[in-house]
């Protein structure tokens, strides 16, 4: 029999950002929650960009009134087709104030979000934390029991594992993954620049994936530079000045004289989805559930609408007297979960496709799409509010 004091509502395994936000939610959702994560200094100065429904999210979890100062906006949103080709798109610019927003969202330095998620999870008492990793996940008739690697025993009625792309969590559950590696790499980094960004993120489209700058705070930008895995090695490798002066070039000079900061950081791209995103009392979020390429940045804020989904799943079955690991709550969060995750999916994939592909007949037609987007108002409108959040959500 499981000792009721190691028995909690709800575990999450992985302390991300996504992984947190599920823990405070879950927690606010009247779960007595167990955080199993360990304690690390977040030393990536990678950012993100939060769209839409993400800050509304962590407004209501008290988190975004902690780190909204140390945010920049994003107001407006260019895509610049650089790819050189024969038939080339026009530029399509998305401003928020055509749809009546102050903001599109906002950029922030991952650790300045990390230390608000931490803050607001430490104060709430439903949120049990356990400083360590899982070590073992056995989903069992009830519940689901978790050994810590400093063999730490709990167990919960349900799990949501924001445990990454190796997720045990997924492994236990037995959920198949679909996974195509992608002939791309990231490379990532912030520069200050002599012009203000004035909250414009520019995307500029070349023939090996996107380039894109994002505004942060000040005369700063992060950069996502998507290129061949030998070109981001051989750009990776360079030194500051010869980076700094790659990077300016590649922006046209959009920003003036652009200086690298320290940190730079490689990620192979691909595409990977879980056959299920829930089962067996187990429900995935975050890079378990999905991983997409950096274009739109997509990538966190489909984390965030899961860990809304699993909170308010689970505390729906609370607050009925229902078990919020039983498989008809599964059953309601994959249904919620499949068609926002399965179209973003595949919208990222065919713009990502439509960059390598060198086939001249495709090359008009991309060029036609993007003169309609930006040239038909209602098109345009459209797209700008799907992209924040998928209006069936609403």
């Amino acid at each position: 029999m499981t000792d009721a004091s190691t028995l909690f509502d709800a575990a999450v395994i992985g302390g991300g950002p996504a992984g947190l936000s599920a823990a405070i939610a879950l927690a606010q959702a009247g779960a007595r929650t167990a955080l199993v994560a360990r304690r690390m200094p977040y030393a990536d100065n990678r950012t993100t960009a939060l769209l839409g429904a993400s800050v509304d999210l962590l407004e209501s979890l008290d988190v975004w009134p902690r780190c909204k100062d140390k945010a920049a906006a994003l107001e407006i949103m260019r895509l610049v087709d650089d790819t050189g080709r024969l038939f080339r798109a026009p530029e399509v610019r998305f401003s928020c104030h055509e749809i009546g927003l102050d903001a599109f969202g906002y950029n922030i330095d991952n650790r300045l979000l990390m230390l608000a998620l931490e803050a607001r999870a430490a104060e709430l008492p439903d949120v049990v934390r356990f400083d360590d990793e899982a070590e073992t996940v056995v989903i069992e008739a009830d519940d689901v029991a978790i050994r810590t690697a400093a063999a730490q025993f709990l167990s919960a009625r349900l799990v949501v594992g924001a445990d990454g792309r190796h997720s045990l969590c997924r492994e236990a559950s037995g959920i198949a993954v679909t996974r195509r590696e992608l002939t791309q790499t990231a490379l990532t980094f912030n520069v200050g620049h002599a012009r203000p960004h004035r909250n414009v993120s520019t995307e500029f489209h070349t023939p090996h994936g996107p380039c894109v700058f994002v505004p942060l705070p000040g005369d700063r930008s992060s950069v996502v530079w998507v290129s061949a895995p030998a070109d981001a090695e051989r750009l990776r490798g360079l030194s500051d000045e010869e980076l700094s002066a790659a990077i300016e070039k590649q922006s046209h000079s959009i920003l003036g004289r652009m200086t690298v900061e320290p940190g730079r950081h490689l990620f192979p791209l691909a595409i990977e989805r879980p056959k299920s995103f829930g089962g067996d009392r187990i429900a995935l979020v975050g890079e378990a559930a999905h991983v997409v390429p950096p274009i739109g940045a997509q990538g966190l804020n489909l984390g965030l609408r899961d860990a809304a989904d699993i909170a308010r799943l689970a505390g729906e079955a609370i607050a009925s007297g229902q078990d919020p690991g039983a498989a008809d709550v599964l059953k309601r969060y994959d249904r919620a979960r499949r068609p926002d995750i399965l179209s973003r999916t595949f919208a990222i994939d065919i713009a990502n496709r439509s960059l390598l592909n060198d086939f001249l007949p495709l090359q008009p037609v991309r060029a036609v799409g993007m003169h309609l987007l930006g040239a038909i108002g209602p098109l345009r409108r459209f797209a700008m509010r799907e992209g924040l959040t998928p209006t069936w959500r609403k």
